[in-house]
């Protein structure tokens, strides 16, 4: 799993490493403006909604590269931690080693087969319990959901300024409980260019 963004891949590292022997030196030695800029200053973490995710994207017409939007949440938001909370799937086991790879923390939810042939796993109330579990650790939060059901802690997290942003995967369909937080909200709607998998 990766420990976190390369950010010295962009530097002049050849004019710097005689200096420094790591890329974490190499990054310590930078203005605090140009860290801040790239996300370094920060240590929020993201909490999302895998299934609400999911399924809004491939409403919209398309599939999610995570790999893509694991380092959208870095580069955009100073995501050091992206939690993704998931049903579990035997026959998954490619996509959450991928995942994990691309530099997600999973945190699953038992599965239930429903009649109709459908797969249930509700991950809401994970979700929120791993969001207070880590909040000491976390400058603030990204959430990336829609569904109403997270009202509640949102509007807690933006009374205690621990919301970063409000990741709503499509501006057309997500619960109107969500409407209040207007102004920390963010819509994935115009990603599909940078975020589309090909």
């Amino acid at each position: 799993m990766r420990a976190g963004p390369r950010v010295y891949a962009s530097l002049n590292f050849f004019s710097l490493q005689y200096k420094y022997n790591t890329p974490h030196e190499i990054v310590k030695c930078l203005p605090k403006n140009k860290l801040k800029k790239m996300g370094q200053l920060r240590n929020n973490y993201a909490f999302i909604d895998s299934q609400n995710l999911n399924l809004a994207i491939r409403d919209l017409g398309w599939a999610l590269d995570f790999k893509r939007f694991r380092r959208y949440l870095t580069d955009k938001y100073g995501v050091n931690k992206a939690f993704i909370f998931i049903g579990y799937i035997p026959t998954n086991a490619t996509l959450y080693t991928s995942l994990q790879e691309y530099g997600y923390i999973l945190i699953f939810k038992p599965t239930l087969s429903l009649p109709d042939g459908r797969v249930k796993g509700n991950i809401d109330a994970e979700l929120v319990l791993h969001t207070m579990i880590e909040y000491p650790n976390y400058d603030k939060a990204v959430i990336v959901t829609g569904d109403g059901d997270f009202h509640c802690l949102i509007e807690y997290l933006k009374k205690q300024d621990k919301l970063e942003r409000l990741v709503v995967p499509n501006r057309y369909k997500f619960s109107s409980l969500l409407r209040k937080f207007a102004s920390n909200m963010t819509f994935m709607n115009d990603l599909k260019g940078k975020m589309e998998y090909k």
